[in-house]
């Protein structure tokens, strides 16, 4: 049987990851008004831009992290994130279960 821990670990942190997605991507430099000069998302770009020959690939990571940071994350990014937030909190409630007995 799962403990009510382990269970609120993966809602909490599920949680968390949703709420926390928009800042990390603005922290990052990732934006509405473009990639912030002397971010590490211009660094990204810049290396993304220089491997691929000038430009940017459409569909890459970089491209689509621009495209969540402007406009925020589609429904399927949404429920990726919240699922692999729940997921390893999760991981970390059961862990961490074992080990207080």
């Amino acid at each position: 049987m799962v403990a009510v821990s382990v269970i609120a670990m993966a809602v909490g942190t599920g949680t968390a990851a949703l709420l926390m997605a928009p800042v990390a991507l603005g922290v990052m430099g990732f934006g509405a008004g473009g990639v912030a000069a002397g971010s590490t998302a211009a660094g990204m770009m810049s290396s993304a831009a220089v491997a691929n020959g000038g430009g940017v690939a459409a569909g890459s990571l970089v491209a689509a992290l621009q495209s969540a940071g402007a406009a925020g994350l589609t429904s399927v990014a949404t429920v990726v994130v919240g699922s692999v937030g729940a997921a390893a909190g999760g991981a970390v409630g059961w862990v961490t279960s074992k080990f207080r007995g």
